[in-house]
């Protein structure tokens, strides 16, 4: 269940964003958020809902003002990761539980977690989408690794 969120976010973020900037373990614990958030609930919750991830989103940007720049736009990728994880739940197909209050107080009962079946073939996915980034991002060499554990960055990213 964990690959599943990380690998694709981190792909999706990293072709869609191009930037060497990005902090992907920010990106990689922002997916990884609204599963952790609803998990006391046992059901699809509060941090599947849109209104979670763009809360956080103002949450950072108000509480980033007067920082540096550099600070915002790391913390950033957490509410990018955190919708990244939103789309890879599924949530967004789950009416009261996305749009939640909008659509009422009830989220429904949502499982968190699909069947094992479903799950094995999405963590194979993220384990794919995983072994893409190391290849992407020289993560199988040293130095590479250290420094993306070290920044969360990749370096020379290729186009």
């Amino acid at each position: 269940m964990i690959l599943w969120y990380i690998g694709p976010s981190v792909l999706l973020v990293h072709y869609v964003f191009r930037s060497v900037g990005v902090d992907y373990r920010l990106i990689a614990l922002g997916a990884l958020l609204p599963l952790l958030v609803d998990l006391p609930f046992g059901h699809m919750a509060v941090g599947h809902s849109l209104v979670a991830s763009i809360g956080l989103l103002a949450v950072i940007m108000i509480a980033t003002i007067g920082r540096t720049r550099l600070r915002r736009r790391r913390l950033l990728c957490l509410p990018i990761g955190s919708m990244a994880g939103l789309l890879l739940s599924g949530a967004w197909s789950h009416d009261h539980v996305f749009w939640w209050p909008f659509l009422g107080s009830s989220f429904g009962n949502v499982p968190l977690i699909p069947s094992w079946g479903i799950v094995a073939i999405e963590e194979a996915i993220g384990l794919f989408a995983c072994w893409w980034m190391t290849g992407i991002g020289s993560l199988y060499e040293p130095g590479p690794r250290a420094e993306f554990l070290r920044t969360g960055r990749l370096r020379d990213i290729p186009s």
